[in-house]
């Protein structure tokens, strides 16, 4: 193995400064350098004689080289932030050895062409990994198998389906699908057009205790003019009429006259304990979900809430905030028409797209990008302003409102995002985790993540960007060297601002012309600035290497936020979980890595064109052979819901949401110490957050004690809809809005006009959307300034309910009797820019 090696090297960590040997390799960087020993003191026994850092190309997100000419007497610099976020500065005296330092590492992190060229292609393992196969740990049929569903078993209203085992009708789905007994491959095959990518609702969890189901899919493409699909919505019903019969898993069989389950798993118990401990933010998703159905789950004799199944609500979760799911309509997609799917209702999430959540990311390394050269604490206001902690609350928020309302409430949830494959991925595997105790464990959650993101699509490799980016690797002026500029103080930042600049000029004058979305994006219509193409060499179109090349705009911490809520849930829960945060930890590292050929692929069909298998190893192989490290030494794998802390459930506690400080390589107290004192001083104050109090999400402290506020302070009218990501529910002929809750007692009703197939529909559903919008305080403007103004515009609503004044004034220059030629006319790409 070919290994560079430049002496005279001293390496800059967390405020340290070490003095050793840089060696580069084909795949990795390694630092080697003396242990560091107290003055005078003789090194201990069996202590080797230099430590070594290793950092592997892929995980580079950014290096920044500032080159001094030797006889200035300034050492030349490589600064690298890594994705792991390990932030490290190299000096090196020599300015022709460091500018072949930089080379060699941009030539292998960024100029590789294709992913067959990383580490993962000639990685030979370890003694200790060579007995495991993490490729066959998966098995789609035990897995369905364990949750009751098999050929061999009692009709539990599901059955295996083999119309994709070519992966002709879903390219981006598993080979092996769940679907309903009662419907046909037949008509699976018609429904299948009516889903972005034929990614129809199909089967990924059932519940062990009453058979409810958690289904997964992509958007419906209802359009502008309010398309639908029967084939679709007879698959959706069934999904949802699965019988609640219970007699698998071990678990006693409910008699033939009721539908309670055994003493020995009792839901009633599991219902007051759990209702016991519910936060307001969750009771006010629970009210505004049940809505008008809250008296009729009440006994009138009793007072108590019927049980098992008498109050099911059967959910379709939209994860997108409601805007972006109005611009994906206009865009041919969209979501469903409740009118047709009168056996349910929707709910709204304001879970925001891979574009929100990049810059998030970023913004959390701005506040923490001089970690090399100093221990001084983050920059706490990015951290606030980042908004990351927010959007992990509201990830967790929206998956525990799923796994309530299967594991509580006893009814079916079909989730989907856009295409289904980011944020469906998140809230599916995460609700998952809070209903079953099995994906707990290790292996457990390998199956969760081989099931919920390998099989149904994660694009790993677009969203992880393996190759890496050519303009990531800066080269800051000569002329900087005479200048006393110390690391840290510029990084190139005055080029990346005047780039991020001229990137945004092109945006504002070419989002009118370009209207092709990149195919691959998740970003409910909003695509990122376009890179600029005299800083990125572009393969030629059709070749591997531009289909595997890294795509910025694409990137985004979707699996890292599934890691990052997972942790939130170990934290909480301690000895509730077989493995330990470091398994995380590590889990992260390798998803950037290239150490192993896991995620390097964007669907099961492509591992397996690319026979992943045979050409590299699995990461978990890498788990699996040092199993003991990654065990929890609190973990307690007793079930039984009769006993507090031993539930078959677990739910977030959303006010106890904290940095994952580890991860990020500082202490507790840095990253956390002001959420822990906001949260002491929102106890003392009565109970509920104050308004003006930055990262304090609710009152409640992380021991889990709850101090109900006094009857003299009336909560503030904002503070729930704030905390919640419920952003509205939505059934046939009604459509209900956290918005439209608060300003009456009892819950308000859209009343929705003619169905999307009759006369004038078009016109309806301009008025419909126009109405959504409406609600959600979106500027002037939003439809575009082309089209002309309506005299007597006003609100137009046509389905008679009271929108707000300010939104009603804000759209007053849209016309309700805009024709379909008026409104294609209007400049559809501003609504590119909302989210």
């Amino acid at each position: 193995m070919q290994v560079k090696k430049i002496p005279n090297v001293d390496a800059i960590r967390g405020g340290e400064k070490h003095s050793g040997e840089l060696h580069l390799t084909e795949h990795h960087i390694i630092f080697a350098f003396p242990p560091a020993l107290p003055d005078g003191a003789p090194p201990p026994p069996n202590t080797p004689k230099t430590r070594e850092v290793y950092i592997a190309y892929p995980i580079i997100s950014n290096c920044f080289f500032r080159p001094c000419p030797s006889v200035s007497g300034r050492p030349s610099s490589i600064r690298l932030r890594c994705r792991d976020f390990m932030f490290i500065n190299f000096s090196i005296s020599d300015e022709i050895h460091a500018r072949e330092a930089f080379e060699y590492i941009r030539n292998r992190t960024c100029r590789l062409g294709t992913i067959e060229k990383l580490y993962a292609f000639t990685y030979q393992p370890i003694k200790a990994e060579a007995p495991f196969n993490g490729w066959h740990l998966y098995d789609p049929r035990a897995e369905f198998r364990r949750q009751g569903i098999s050929t061999k078993s009692v009709d539990r209203g599901w059955r295996v389906s083999l119309i994709n085992k070519d992966y002709t009708f879903s390219p981006t789905y598993p080979g092996l699908l769940v679907v309903p007994s009662k419907i046909s491959d037949n008509v699976i095959k018609y429904a299948g057009s009516y889903r972005s990518r034929q990614r129809i609702p199909v089967l990924t969890y059932l519940h062990s205790l009453n058979n409810c189901s958690i289904t997964r899919s992509s958007q419906p493409m209802v359009g502008f003019r309010g398309n639908r699909s029967i084939q679709d919505e007879k698959l959706v019903s069934a999904c949802f009429s699965a019988s609640a019969t219970v007699e698998f898993n071990g678990i006693e069989a409910a008699g033939q006259k009721t539908a309670e389950p055994s003493p020995s798993s009792s839901q009633v118990d599991l219902r007051d304990s759990q209702e016991a401990d519910t936060s307001d933010t969750e009771r006010f998703e629970d009210e505004l979900i049940a809505g008008d159905d809250n008296d009729s789950n009440v006994d009138s004799k009793t007072g108590k809430r019927l049980i098992y199944g008498a109050q099911q609500s059967n959910l379709i979760v939209d994860a997108r905030p409601t805007i972006n799911a109005v611009v994906m309509q206009a865009m041919g997609k969209g979501s469903e028409n409740m009118d047709y799917y009168n056996f349910a209702k929707k709910a709204y999430l304001n879970i925001e797209n891979i574009h929100v959540m990049r810059d998030s990311l970023n913004m959390v390394i701005e506040a923490l990008k001089d970690g090399d050269i100093s221990r001084l604490p983050p920059n706490r206001e990015l951290l606030v302003k980042s908004n990351w902690l927010k959007h992990i609350t509201g990830i967790l928020d929206g998956s525990a409102l799923i796994a309530r309302q299967v594991g509580i409430r006893h009814s079916h949830v079909l989730i989907h995002c856009s295409d289904g494959w980011d944020r469906t991925s998140q809230l599916s595997a995460l609700s998952q985790l809070m209903l079953d105790p099995f994906y707990r464990t290790i292996e457990g959650f390998i199956v969760l993540i081989e099931k919920d993101w390998m099989s149904f699509g994660h694009m790993f490799q677009q969203r992880s960007g393996p190759l890496n980016c050519e303009k990531w690797f800066v080269v800051e002026k000569d002329a900087m060297a005479g200048s006393a500029i110390p690391p840290g103080e510029s990084d190139g930042r005055a080029g990346e601002a005047f780039e991020n600049a001229l990137a945004s000029a092109k945006r504002f004058f070419n989002k009118n012309r370009n209207n092709d979305v990149n195919a691959e994006s998740d970003g409910d219509g909003l695509s990122s600035p376009p890179d600029d193409p005299s800083q990125i060499k572009k393969p030629a179109p059709g070749t591997p290497e531009a289909s595997e090349a890294t795509k910025p705009g694409e990137l985004s911490p979707v699996f890292h936020q599934f890691l990052d809520a997972t942790y939130q849930l170990l934290r909480q829960h301690p000895n509730r979980f077989e493995f330990n945060e470091r398994f995380l930890r590590r889990l992260l590292y390798h998803l950037y890595a290239g150490q192993y050929g896991t995620f390097l692929w964007n669907s099961e069909k492509a591992r397996k064109d690319a026979r992943a298998s045979e050409r590299t190893r699995s990461v978990w192989d890498y788990f699996l052979s040092r199993k003991p490290e990654f065990i929890n030494r609190d973990y307690d794998s007793t079930i039984d819901d009769r006993q507090s802390g031993r539930e078959r459930l677990l739910f977030p506690k959303l006010s106890d949401v904290r940095w994952w400080y580890q991860l990020f390589g500082r202490s507790d107290a840095e990253m956390n110490e002001y959420l822990d004192l906001a949260a002491a001083r929102d106890e003392r104050i009565g109970g509920y957050a104050m308004g003006g109090m930055p990262g304090s999400f609710t009152s409640p402290p992380s021991n889990g004690s709850k101090s109900p506020p006094p009857p003299s302070s009336p909560r503030p009218p904002s503070l729930q809809l704030s905390k919640s990501v419920l952003t509205g529910v939505e059934s046939a002929h009604e459509a209900l809005t956290p918005e439209q809750r608060s300003a009456i007692n009892n819950p308000a009703s859209l009343k929705h006009s003619a169905s999307a197939d009759t006369p004038g529909a078009f016109a309806t559903n301009l008025a419909k959307i126009r109405d959504g919008v409406t609600g959600l305080d979106i500027g002037r403007g939003l439809f575009g300034g082309g089209s002309g103004s309506s005299s007597g515009g006003g609100s137009g609503s046509s389905n008679g309910s009271s929108a707000p004044k300010k939104g009603e004034q804000e759209l007053a220059d849209m016309s309700t009797g805009a024709t379909a030629t008026d409104t294609e006319k209007g400049s559809w790409g501003m609504t590119y820019d909302v989210s």
